[in-house]
């Protein structure tokens, strides 16, 4: 299945309103009827108004990003570590040691690990090992962009 890409940012806040229990359905109501103030104390650096300029480019596509999935157009270093503890809650030193060029003994169910391999860009690969620990590394010259 192709999913649809979408950017870093509203990555974080789709996965913001999920980590702070807001549903699939909810989100979808709110951003319809354009009304996000309640969210705004959720994370007041962020302007949960985009993601009704992201359902207006095409509503369809908005609620497939919503119940199928996204892939990140170009996932940061620092993304990578965010996305984990927004939508996986995996927080390091805890759930996964931080490496130069990534994290490594990161532990996830196949459905999580699924998950991850279809948000992460393009610049990302992911392998584990016999124990199930899992590394997601940059790949190649990608090192110099984090």
């Amino acid at each position: 299945m192709k999913l649809n890409k979408i950017t870093l940012m509203e990555a974080y806040l789709i996965e913001t309103l999920r980590y702070h229990g807001v549903t699939n359905d909810q989100l979808l109501e709110k951003v319809e009827c354009g009304d996000t103030s309640d969210w705004e104390q959720l994370n007041e650096n962020f302007n949960f108004n985009e993601l009704m300029l992201l359902r207006e480019q095409n509503p369809t596509v908005f609620e497939k990003v919503l119940y199928e999935g996204y892939n990140i157009k170009f996932l940061t270093f620092n993304g990578l570590k965010n996305m984990l503890k927004l939508k996986f809650n995996k927080v390091p030193e805890k759930d996964f040691t931080v490496t130069k060029n990534g994290v490594k003994h990161l532990v996830m169910t196949n459905e999580e690990l699924q998950t991850l391999r279809q948000i992460l860009s393009s610049n990302w690969v992911v392998t584990n090992d016999l124990e199930k620990r899992i590394q997601v590394e940059l790949q190649g010259d990608s090192y110099n962009i984090v």
